[in-house]
């Protein structure tokens, strides 16, 4: 749900309008929007999966901090999709599991 008139703020600016790719499909976002915000303003709430237990995730602090959100950006993995701004054409895909600490140090 996008909220464009607000009782307090008034009418929200408008923005540049633009896709990005998502496992294979594209969804339209707005500039400025975060991936996981323009992930779940196109119904998109399930970022990825659990390694051990393979239960779903998505976004949980909305900071960074949890690394619930994470996910494949631009070959990139284990980004966090709360903290990373849409860029037009940007590529993004679903982990498969929690990141492996010795492969990223």
């Amino acid at each position: 749900m996008e909220i464009l008139n607000h009782n307090i703020l008034g009418q929200m600016p408008k923005v540049k309008i633009i896709t990005i790719n998502f496992e294979g499909k594209s969804i339209v976002a707005r500039e400025g929007q975060s991936v996981a915000s323009a992930l779940m303003a196109n119904g998109v709430h399930k970022l990825g999966h659990s390694r051990n237990l393979s239960q779903p995730r998505g976004v949980y602090c909305g900071n960074g901090r949890c690394q619930s959100c994470i996910m494949t950006i631009d070959g990139i993995e284990n980004v966090r999709s709360c903290k990373m701004l849409v860029k037009e054409g940007m590529i993004v895909k679903r982990c498969t599991g929690d990141p492996d600490v010795r492969r990223t140090l």
